[in-house]
């Protein structure tokens, strides 16, 4: 490694958000002008959430450094405040050219509050799109805060544009996670199955999140959730949720599941064993982005439930029920002989992680100022 390689420190709170920068973290490793690091911290830390640093410490990444932020408050608002205290710590000891956040967790805010106000360049990945819930506001004030854009598609660019950020600082490199989606490295259906010894023939994906906005119904929804699947007669992978507030609500309801032989229920799956097993389900029901994301580009049907992605740009006929029961049956029901059509290219061809290489190559973003200016349209 060169004394003059720059070094981009990439932040990661969930499996969701790995999964979508794993292979940019890969891609910059192999290069001898970068110097990849990666803060783990949020989820990844927790027991109960099956402790997924375990899948970043089997990639071997150089530079790993982990950082527990939970509090026992799990409000977000502290868990902010104590993110931004251990990166602001970490990056006084590696001086990083560039951070990278994806998404809206509040462990993204964390990273771009503190690349911002310690003038270091902020990279956001998937910006300028849209969500139903305080993600919202979680992703608009990072890309605010960021200095370059690593966006999916024209839409979310042009939604960046209307925010007043600058052309210049916008990128178009589809959805990362998509690089793995399609790459041939994935495990085979027998090899996934056997690892998590599932038994199934046949089966279907659940993945509930809690909707922050929603706290106070959070409790009844779920329960009602978990009464139409124990109705149904499908057999189910059951993956748990994040960690947001009520996610408690939903780990004690799946404890219904537990005992019932039409279901398994997993903390966390790695992601490409999660990929395999998708793309060889029946459907997915729940409200995840995984439904939004990646089911349709396998063509799985997708059963999504109330308002959290009520909003995402979405170009794949998607089952859309509020949370009542009688909802919920009857879209089970019919979800066996529902056809979907195969999504294209909403989010990229899978060379994500090459677009991003060459954005970092050029000399231009490295130009762009920190101190950002307000562009009218």
């Amino acid at each position: 490694m060169s004394n003059s390689a720059r070094k981009i420190l990439f932040l990661t709170g969930t499996r969701a958000d790995f999964g979508k920068i794993k292979s940019l973290i890969q891609t910059l490793e192999k290069e001898e002008e970068f110097e990849a690091f990666v803060f783990v911290t949020g989820m990844h830390l927790q027991e109960v959430y099956g402790y997924t640093l375990i899948e970043i410490e089997r990639c071997n990444f150089k530079n790993v450094f982990t950082f527990e932020n939970h509090t026992d408050e799990t409000t977000m608002d502290l868990t902010l405040a104590k993110t931004i205290e251990g990166l602001s710590n970490y990056c006084k000891k590696i001086n990083p050219d560039l951070i990278v956040v994806h998404g809206d967790r509040v462990e993204t805010l964390a990273g771009a509050i503190v690349g911002s106000l310690n003038n270091i360049l902020v990279a956001h990945i998937e910006g300028g799109e849209i969500s139903g819930t305080v993600d919202e506001l979680i992703r608009h004030s990072v890309s605010k805060l960021s200095h370059i854009h690593f966006v999916s598609n024209k839409e979310a660019a042009k939604r960046l544009l209307q925010m007043g950020e600058v052309k210049e600082s916008i990128f178009t490199i589809g959805s990362p996670d998509i690089d793995i989606m399609f790459s041939e490295n994935l495990p085979s259906l027998e090899t996934a199955k056997k690892y998590y010894g599932i038994s199934f023939e046949k089966y279907a994906v659940v993945m509930f999140h809690p909707v922050t906005t929603e706290f106070a119904l959070m409790k009844k929804y779920v329960a009602d959730f978990v009464d139409s699947l124990l109705k149904d007669n499908h057999n189910y992978i059951v993956i748990y949720p994040n960690n947001d507030l009520g996610s408690q609500y939903i780990l004690n309801e799946f404890k219904r599941l537990e005992d019932n032989d039409r279901f398994r229920i997993f903390p966390s799956l790695r992601f490409e064993y999660f990929l395999t097993l998708l793309k060889n389900s029946q459907f997915i029901i729940g409200n995840s982005s995984a439904g939004i994301r990646e089911a349709p580009y396998y063509g799985i049907p997708i059963i999504n439930i109330g308002t959290r992605q009520q909003n995402r740009t979405v170009h794949a006929d998607i089952i859309n029920v509020d949370y009542s029961k009688e909802n919920i049956s009857d879209a089970l029901s019919k979800i066996d002989s529902h056809k979907i059509n195969v999504s294209k290219n909403d989010f990229g061809t899978g060379n994500s992680s090459e677009l991003f290489l060459q954005s970092l190559k050029k000399n231009d973003i490295w130009q762009l100022n920190h101190q950002k200016q307000f562009r009218d349209i």
